[in-house]
């Protein structure tokens, strides 16, 4: 059975599994904190907000991921006893302090009606099934929202801005970093 759900209805048991997955889809860009994929996910599993995720409950496993925040929601809640304990004191500090500021915060542009998606990712082993599609349609569905915004998605990233242009977002700003360029995207939907 395949399903999309919010993180809280199922249930603090399901935390790890949605980590799990958000680790597995962003493995090259959490590599700086950990090379080690468990030890991002012990890492992880302390701050997810489950009522700020959706996942793709496939027979009872999350296969697919993602965020949705407004105004001055956060989907994570970082604490730094939790980075001392899993990278130790000096990478801990790192770690917590460049997650807080690349992690946290909200789009600068945030207002009634808009929401944010974030950090939408894939399993490996389910990816090429439609459930990235599946997961932001059901988010666009919702009809608390008439726009929404993707920020930060690297310009190399040829299947996420594939994705998101089919449902019809468009480039809306891009920045560049030191390594690489980044493309914010915009639906306004009717």
């Amino acid at each position: 059975m395949r399903r999309v759900v919010r993180g809280d209805e199922l249930g603090d048991a399901y935390r790890r599994r949605i980590a799990a997955v958000l680790v597995d889809g962003f493995a090259d860009d959490f590599a700086y904190l950990s090379p080690d994929p468990e030890k991002l996910v012990d890492l992880f599993e302390h701050m997810i907000l489950l009522e700020r995720f959706y996942a793709v409950d496939l027979d009872g496993e999350p296969a697919a991921v993602a965020s949705l925040t407004t105004r001055d929601e956060q989907c994570f809640a970082p604490r730094w006893r939790e980075f001392q304990r899993h990278l130790g004191t000096v990478r801990g500090l790192l770690a917590y302090l460049f997650v807080r500021s690349q992690f946290l915060g909200t789009y600068d542009g945030s207002r009634k009606g808009l929401a944010e998606i974030g950090f939408v990712a894939t399993a490996t082993a389910h990816q090429r099934q439609g459930l990235g599609t599946e997961l932001l349609t059901h988010l666009l569905d919702l009809p608390q929202y008439g726009e929404y915004v993707v920020e930060d998605i690297k310009d190399t990233n040829a299947a996420a801005l594939s994705l998101f242009t089919t449902l019809g977002f468009t480039e809306y700003t891009r920045r560049s970093e030191r390594f690489a360029e980044y493309v914010t995207m915009k639906l306004v939907q009717d």
